[in-house]
């Protein structure tokens, strides 16, 4: 059931707490923004799920999410350049973003979720199979949510999800870094008094500098809402009710390579998590057939470092992928 939803030329996207007076962003970035789109929550198990939709309703369809305590927006300024050719969705994960959270936080329930939004938003109709793109720990999910559904989905993009050697790993956990989904459930979050005390405590992980340091302060802005006076973050303490054992990650090579239907992986040339011996690591496990591309200067958040190289990539793939089967006839 759609209880929200609304059509918006020129989002609230660009606020003046963390753009001021806006002159310092680029023409890309803005005109993007001004791209048509609907903005809505599907109600699926009493709970809200948010997203955002840009393009025409007859074209194939694409599915995006994004990485641990992120949300949509990480997408906001990558989407409007598929629009012309393509009926894109993007969504916040539950307890991400804008979305409640629903249910468990478990693997397989995360898996769930594209099989739920896509039904809500009729992405099936008329025999479309979605092709996902996902971020990060949101690729884990697709790759759990094509497995589930193989017949559902035309292909899944795979944008620098962490997949090391488990040497690499384990001395990757030795240096007191954590893997995505980490954190204590019964930990409540803070609040904090202005926004600027807040920003200052928005970081990436695993750390790095930016390429765009505009786009930082644009997702860091709308990770956070206010609360009375205060400023807190979007996400609920409950994504970190999962089990995240170290075998789902040591093992996520081989599930990548095992998950049916086509894949493509896109990384930063400079990820900590996705490096050229991932992609060596891939190989050998039998990916042999899976395209792998690196964007140059980019590191894990690549969206954050090259987007208009990352929406490049993203758009050539769709395309490539589009000449190799006839689309479905709308009805």
């Amino acid at each position: 059931m759609n209880i929200l939803t609304k059509v918006t030329d020129f989002p609230d996207d660009i606020s003046s707490v963390w753009a001021g007076d806006g002159s310092h962003l680029p023409e890309w970035f803005v005109s993007a923004l001004k791209v048509p789109r609907e903005e809505g929550y599907e109600e699926i198990d009493n709970a809200k799920v948010h997203y955002f939709r840009w393009g025409d309703r007859g074209k194939p369809k694409v599915l995006m999410t994004h990485g641990f305590l992120s949300h949509a927006r990480c997408f906001a300024f990558i989407a409007p350049f598929l629009a012309d050719d393509y009926d894109v969705v993007a969504f916040d994960l539950a307890g991400m973003g804008d979305s409640e959270m629903r249910g468990q936080a478990d693997p397989e329930a995360r898996g769930r979720e594209f099989v739920e939004i896509a039904e809500a938003l009729n992405l099936f109709a008329d025999g479309h199979k979605p092709t996902i793109i996902a971020h990060s720990f949101g690729s884990g999910a697709a790759l759990t949510a094509v497995t589930q559904s193989p017949d559902r989905f035309s292909g899944v993009v795979i944008c620098d999800l962490m997949v090391l050697r488990a040497e690499v790993l384990k001395q990757y956990w030795n240096q007191r870094r954590s893997s995505p989904g980490s954190g204590d459930p019964d930990k409540p979050k803070r609040s904090y008094a202005s926004y600027e005390e807040a920003r200052k405590r928005y970081v990436l992980s695993p750390p790095q500098p930016v390429g765009e340091p505009f786009l930082l302060d644009y997702m860091a802005y709308h990770s956070m809402r206010r609360c009375g006076d205060n400023w807190t973050w979007k996400f609920t303490p409950e994504v970190f009710r999962r089990s995240n054992k170290s075998e789902e990650w040591l093992t996520i090579g081989q599930r990548l390579v095992s998950t049916p239907g086509r894949k493509t992986i896109v990384h930063g040339a400079k990820s900590q998590l996705f490096t050229k011996d991932s992609a060596d690591y891939i190989r050998e496990l039998g990916g042999g057939d899976i395209p792998i591309i690196a964007v140059p200067e980019a590191r894990h958040h690549l969206m954050l470092d090259q987007p208009l190289a990352f929406a490049t990539a993203l758009l050539s793939i769709l395309h490539l992928w589009d000449n190799q089967e006839p689309r479905p006839s709308c009805r």
